[in-house]
């Protein structure tokens, strides 16, 4: 099991600044310079119903349903997630394309699979994302399961007709 390190909290003050700073390069038309990693999320906020945005990695695509995967490495704390799980219709942006999606939660199971999958594929960035939310990973797909099941919940944005 992965072992806790410390209690991590969503960034506040000028460390929220830097992590919102990619939403700038959208703004600019220059999230092509995000080399399809990123997407950025158009949101509502769950309580004061008014726009947000978010930039967000791209864990997984999937080019026959032309989904998208995200996982919500501040857990299911993080405000785009929740907003997400309140009004899961929102627009998306991935370079210079835009599209009209409809956020979809996995299971823990299934965040579970995404997690060992994405650890795989990205292991360096895996174990880095793991050591952000405060856990110390062994590299094992058993470590990194967990950590999807119990920590960093997935979701599928799937296109809208």
């Amino acid at each position: 099991m992965p072992e806790k390190i410390k209690e991590i909290k969503p960034p506040t003050g000028l460390s929220r600044l830097l992590w919102r700073a990619p939403i700038w390069l959208y703004r600019l038309h220059m999230g092509w310079l995000l080399d399809g990693r990123f997407l950025l999320l158009n949101h509502v906020g769950r309580k004061s119903g008014l726009p947000r945005q978010a930039v967000i990695e791209i864990t997984k695509y999937d080019p026959e349903t032309n989904t998208y995967f995200v996982a919500s490495g501040f857990g299911k704390k993080a405000d785009w997630y929740r907003n997400l799980l309140k009004t899961p219709e929102v627009t998306i942006q991935v370079g210079n394309k835009k599209m009209q999606v409809t956020a979809v939660p996995l299971t823990p199971d299934q965040s579970a699979n995404m997690m060992v999958d994405y650890a795989h594929r990205h292991p360096k960035a895996a174990k880095n994302l793991s050591g952000i939310i405060g856990y110390k990973v062994n590299g094992t797909d058993k470590d990194y399961a967990a950590i999807g099941r119990d920590h960093i919940p997935f979701i599928a944005l799937k296109p809208r007709s």
